[in-house]
Formats: C-alpha cells, sequence, structure tokens
C-alpha cells in the first residue's frame, strides 16, 4: 500500500488535489489530509481520504503533521505531496515498480494551471523541473540553503529515466516507511515545523548511502502560487531563520567532510567558484 500525505494549511485546492490522487492511482492507496489549524468544509467523500486536523497555533507544523501521519498510516510506502498538485495516472505503481529500498524518489515536476487543472500552457522553451541544485549566494552570503531548478542538467540528461538529484524542493517526495524512520526524516528540533525539508530529506539520504533520484517515468504538476494565490503555509520569519541557520551549520560545519564530497559529487554546480571551500571556511 502507499500512504499519500498531504500537508495543507489554509489550501484552496485540497479536495481537488486528493480528488487527483484518487482518480489517478492505480494500485492500494490511502491519503492523510493534514489540515494544520484550519478545518476544512469542503471535504472528499472517499473511505479511503483520513483527515487528522491540527490545532490552530502561531506556528506551521507541517512536520508534525507528516510524522503523525507516518505513525499512523498503514503503508508500506509513503508519499508527501503539497496540496495544490496534480498527478500522472498510475504514478502510484511507476513509483513502486522503479524503487530501490535506500531511494528517496520524486517525480518529474511540471507546473499546474490550478484554475483549469490542467498542465500549464508552455508558451516558451521552459523544460520540466528535474532537478534542482543548492544556491551558491545563500550559502556563501546568507548561511542558508536554498534550492533552485537546474533546467540545464534537464537538457543534458533528458534520456536517463531514473537519474540522481542533488537535492529537491519539498513538494513532492516517495520512499518506503522504513527508511522514513531509519532516517528519522521530519525532525522538528532545529528545523522547526516548517521550511527546508528538501534539504533535509535530500542530504540526510545522501549522508546514510541511500540516493536521491528523479523519475522520469512519471510526473506531478505544482501550482506556483506567486502573488496571484499567496502562501497557504505564512512565513514565521523567526521560526523560518532558525530553520536556515540550523541547516546550514549542521551540514556546512557539523558534517564538514561529507558536505565536500557531496558538493563535489555534483560539480561543476551552477556558479559555485572552483575555490568555494577556500571562501566558506577561511572566513571563519
Amino acid at each position: 500500500m502507499l500512504t499519500v500525505i498531504i500537508p495543507s494549511k489554509t489550501e484552496v485546492y485540497l479536495k481537488k488535489t486528493i480528488e487527483d490522487v484518487l482518480k489517478n492511482s492505480r494500485g492500494e492507496i490511502e491519503i492523510y489530509a493534514v489540515t494544520d489549524g484550519y478545518e476544512e468544509v469542503d471535504k472528499a467523500l472517499d473511505s479511503r481520504v483520513i483527515y487528522l486536523p491540527l490545532e490552530p497555533s502561531a506556528s506551521n507544523h507541517k512536520r508534525q503533521g507528516i510524522n503523525l501521519a507516518v505513525s499512523l498510516c498503514k503503508g508500506d510506502y509513503v508519499m508527501a505531496l503539497d496540496a495544490h498538485c496534480m498527478v500522472a495516472e498510475g504514478f502510484d505503481l511507476q513509483l513502486i515498480k522503479d524503487h530501490q529500498p535506500n531511494w528517496v524518489q520524486v517525480p518529474r515536476r511540471n507546473r499546474l494551471d490550478a484554475e483549469n487543472w490542467c498542465l500549464q500552457d508552455q508558451g516558451d522553451n521552459r523544460p520540466p523541473i528535474d532537478y534542482e541544485y543548492i544556491m551558491w549566494e545563500p550559502v556563501s552570503r546568507k548561511a542558508g540553503f536554498h534550492g533552485y531548478k537546474w533546467d540545464s542538467r534537464t537538457r543534458e540528461r533528458w534520456d536517463i529515466k531514473l537519474d540522481d538529484t542533488m537535492t529537491i524542493q519539498g513538494s513532492c517526495w516517495f520512499m518506503t516507511k522504513e527508511w522514513f524512520h531509519k532516517c528519522g526524516f521530519m525532525q522538528v528540533e532545529g528545523y522547526t515545523g516548517w521550511g527546508q525539508e528538501g534539504e533535509e530529506v535530500s542530504l540526510t539520504t545522501w549522508k546514510n548511502g541511500g540516493r536521491v533520484i528523479t523519475n522520469k517515468n512519471t510526473w506531478y504538476a505544482h501550482l506556483h502560487k506567486g502573488k496571484k494565490y499567496g502562501r497557504m503555509y505564512h512565513l514565521n520569519k523567526g521560526e523560518t531563520e532558525l530553520s536556515y541557520a540550523y541547516a546550514y551549520n549542521l551540514w556546512v560545519n557539523e558534517n564538514k567532510e561529507f558536505f565536500i564530497k557531496y558538493i563535489e559529487k555534483f560539480s561543476p554546480v551552477p556558479n559555485w567558484p572552483e575555490n568555494w571551500q577556500e571562501i566558506i571556511y577561511d572566513k571563519k
């Protein structure tokens, strides 16, 4: 069984996302819809859908909600999905078919036209998002991590259907429940309840001898909210800064040897200079 966990906070498209997952799944599935501090009135009425309401709070509890769902779920596999996403037909069976026990998989990411609930019409030459990299400027100047789409790698490695990716956005990931528990994902201490989920999952997996895989045999489509939709998980500035600072210190400083090998594995990384180690470590 696959358990799909959908964390949400004042989401417009939660029901639509749930219905899309139910429509396009082809195997045994259950869905945990986590409503973080709000009551979702328009519910999807299906026996496979379980709603987990969390108490209202000034803080975001995305990690706590995912952890609660994993503790209750029946699935051998778990998948987290943002509450404004569309999925490909048979996405579940494809991910299970391709999976290895120590992998984290992310389907190819397309862009969602949520109002018409279809793939966004691409009037330009932007490719789908298969890879993300850690941007240099936040690391070097702001002591934090921020992922960004790696279009050149997408074009260069187009025909490689299962391929390593440096990091992920965090809007979707798939793994076994056993790997989730082994790696201790969705750690609240330090990371806080929201932020850096993609970096936590990616770096922890690579450090523990696993692989983070982009799977181009299937896809999901994610809504870029922007100014039109605004944030559903509203940023708590203080908690966000704590999360960034914790992740940076954990990976760059406390796991220095691993971090150097990690960057070298994916080099050349866009905008990372050859002397990046001198810039980061010699400035202390």
